[in-house]
């Protein structure tokens, strides 16, 4: 494939040429780390719960290979083929997260799952690339869709109605921490949308109060923020391993199986995996990861600076805003720079629905950002008959 002619017009040699091949190499590098840091973390967690020291493993190389194939299948997409998706994966999904209240599994005092046979699954992830994209619709075409009356589609109306409904499914889990991600990202949607600054502002001191309630009504939201702000009050001993680990891993690491924390913390092969990967592989791995992340962010935020069609650029906007917010929170949250939030890191944590979720929001950004183009000026040429008279045409001016 890396060889593809240009004169290949075939419709998966065209998805090759067109797509962002930069983000997608970035994309697998994340799915190998994942593979890698499995491997180092999550045989020690296993046999610590008296489950095989496969098990872990054995599912997430079926989840990570499942993620792949999503990546791939939905960037083949149109962008016509994205917006029916993400509008019926998101009642699904919207239908799924309403039945977790009532039949949904209760983990620590939330409801968020579904069992099924293989795996729990956790709805609410897939409403983040779903949401993202039928706001990016709703708010492009209320500028393009009249009703009849000459009244203009109330596209900002529905998206917000939508957003509401989100809004008090997320609470009455409670899933505080989604629930802050969803909410920047139709922020950020609606600023790019072009918000007028004052609401910006409103929208922004509506977020403030909202945590503000959140930090009233719900314990473990507010121990958590006690334990951030007051690091003597509390137990931090989750927080404190995991420094320990990048202390002891320094620049480049202790090597391969060689880590401690893995020992230690109950979640190092989820939530704190970037610990697992500061202690056995140093710092260069995790810049390394850093970076890699920061590349399909910004690689895509300059694409939509070219992109001339809003429901693109809103969408594509909120997904990588989503992609990168996730990131920041795992890690922020692991190096104490922000208060502990269950969140996984993309592609590397364990997790079967994080890891689909977010391949299906990648397939999407590559599927959303690709050229739509039709078949070359070359490929068009060869593929003409040859007829009398057609190279003279060819060549005259």
């Amino acid at each position: 494939m890396a060889g593809s002619s240009r004169v290949d017009s075939s419709a998966i040699a065209r998805w090759w040429r067109n797509t962002d091949r930069v983000t997608l190499a970035c994309v697998g590098i994340l799915i190998g780390l994942g593979y890698v840091l499995m491997l180092a973390a999550s045989p020690a967690v296993a046999s610590r719960i008296g489950a095989s020291r496969n098990m872990f493993i054995l599912k997430q190389v079926i989840f990570l290979a499942l993620a792949g194939a999503i990546v791939l299948g939905v960037s083949y997409l149109s962008r016509a083929g994205v917006k029916k998706l993400a509008f019926i994966g998101g009642i699904l999904a919207l239908a799924a997260t309403a039945m977790t209240l009532v039949h949904g599994m209760e983990i620590k005092g939330a409801r968020r799952w579904i069992a099924l046979p293989m795996m729990s699954v956790q709805p609410s992830e897939f409403l983040k690339p779903c949401f993202a994209v039928m706001t990016g619709w709703l708010l492009s075409a209320r500028r393009t869709v009249v009703l009849r009356g000459n009244i203009a589609f109330p596209g900002m109306l529905i998206a917000f109605a939508c957003f509401g409904v989100i809004l008090a499914l997320l609470k009455s889990q409670p899933d505080i921490g989604m629930l802050s991600v969803i909410t920047m990202v139709f922020m950020t949607q609606l600023f790019v949308d072009g918000l007028r600054l004052y609401w910006v502002g409103l929208c922004v001191a509506g977020m403030i109060g909202a945590f503000g309630m959140a930090f009233v009504m719900f314990p473990h939201v507010r121990s958590r923020v006690e334990r951030f702000l007051h690091p003597d009050v509390g137990d931090h001993y989750q927080i404190d391993t995991a420094l320990r680990a990048f202390g002891n891993g320094g620049l480049l690491g202790r090597g391969p199986g060689e880590g401690r924390v893995k020992d230690l913390l109950p979640d190092a092969h989820a939530d704190f995996v970037f610990a697992v990967a500061g202690e056995e592989y140093g710092l260069l791995l995790c810049f390394g990861i850093i970076t890699v992340f920061g590349i399909i962010v910004l690689r895509t935020l300059l694409k939509l600076m070219r992109e001339e069609d809003p429901f693109v650029i809103v969408s594509a906007a909120g997904l990588v805003t989503g992609f990168g917010l996730q990131a920041f929170v795992n890690m922020g949250s692991t190096l104490h720079l922000i208060p502990t939030k269950g969140m996984t890191l993309p592609f590397i944590s364990y997790g079967g629905s994080s890891a689909m979720s977010i391949a299906l929001t990648m397939g999407m950004v590559l599927a959303l950002t690709r050229h739509h183009v039709g078949p070359g000026k070359i490929a068009q040429r060869v593929a003409t008959p040859y007829t009398p008279g057609s190279l003279l045409e060819r060549n005259t001016p």
